[in-house]
């Protein structure tokens, strides 16, 4: 259940509308590195979140709840971003000094057409949920494995990304109210890396966790492979040494080794084909 409060959760101020930038706000919106993203995988990483500690899944929907309120932001600062945006899509729009610095020297009527359909004709100058290049947010990228640490490891990975975004969108921002506005969402990046490492570490950190499932008996996989980094250099040349190529491996396990990749399998022999397969004569033996 959710409760509405109108105000956002950190102030979104635009003094210089940027269309451009409106559209590279997207990609924070609904892109792969995006808002919906982490909402929705914390959503469900909670909604479907089992065990005996309920503080995990209370943990998942608070910042599933908070990154709702990223989405709000960001969405608000797109539509503010198109303050200025023309509502014609005639070349005669390019005479409006923001639009015509945004569009360069391309040709006004394919920028227009490219950067602005969406956002005027769908949208009434507002955002919508897709990335930057108007592709429509599609779930694909939703991680809820039903594994709290598989999950916690995809949520810092996600939180990394979203960062890197977040970073680059503040060093392409002109407009201080934006620079502002990234600035929090950055600091909030900072913090959900570290509580998703946080749960990783009270878990038992690697050597606890690791390898996921740890509910899995190791003694049940293949002892010789297990901690072996496969070299494949066609010449036999070993691969540079690493921190995984040899030593101790990282949850106390195994040690590192260093294989040489070569065959350990058969050449496959998949038999003729069957009478009803409608394959080729010659291909039934």
């Amino acid at each position: 259940m959710f409760y509405l409060d109108k105000r956002l959760q950190y102030p979104v101020k635009v003094e210089n509308p940027d269309p451009q930038f409106a559209r590279m706000l997207q990609q924070a919106i609904g892109g792969i590195e995006g808002e919906i993203r982490v909402a929705m995988q914390y959503f469900f990483q909670g909604w479907g979140a089992r065990g005996p500690n309920p503080k995990y899944r209370d943990m998942l929907l608070h910042t599933a709840t908070e990154e709702m309120g990223h989405v709000e932001m960001l969405a608000t600062a797109v539509a503010m971003n198109l303050e200025k945006a023309p509502t014609s899509l005639q070349e005669a729009g390019a005479a409006d000094a923001v639009v015509g610095a945004v569009m360069g020297g391309e040709n006004p009527r394919h920028v227009m057409e490219g950067m602005l359909h969406r956002h005027v004709l769908s949208t009434g100058l507002a955002a919508y949920p897709a990335n930057s290049d108007g592709v429509p947010f599609d779930m694909s990228h939703i991680y809820a494995s039903g594994n709290l640490a598989a999950d916690m490891y995809c949520n810092v990975a996600a939180e990394s990304t979203g960062r890197v975004l977040a970073v680059r969108l503040y060093n392409a921002a002109h407009d201080k109210g934006m620079k502002d506005m990234l600035h929090f969402m950055i600091a909030r990046d900072t913090m959900h890396q570290q509580q998703w490492l946080a749960v990783i570490e009270e878990l038992g950190g690697h050597k606890g966790t690791l390898p996921i499932p740890n509910s899995f008996p190791q003694e049940k996989e293949d002892q010789e492979h297990n901690y072996d980094f496969f070299g494949s250099a066609a010449d036999g040349t070993p691969p540079p040494a690493g921190r995984w190529t040899e030593g101790a491996s990282l949850d106390g396990k195994g040690n590192f080794t260093v294989f040489q990749n070569k065959p350990l399998g058969q050449e496959p022999d998949l038999g003729p084909a069957r009478p009803d397969s409608g394959a080729q004569t010659e291909q039934m033996g």
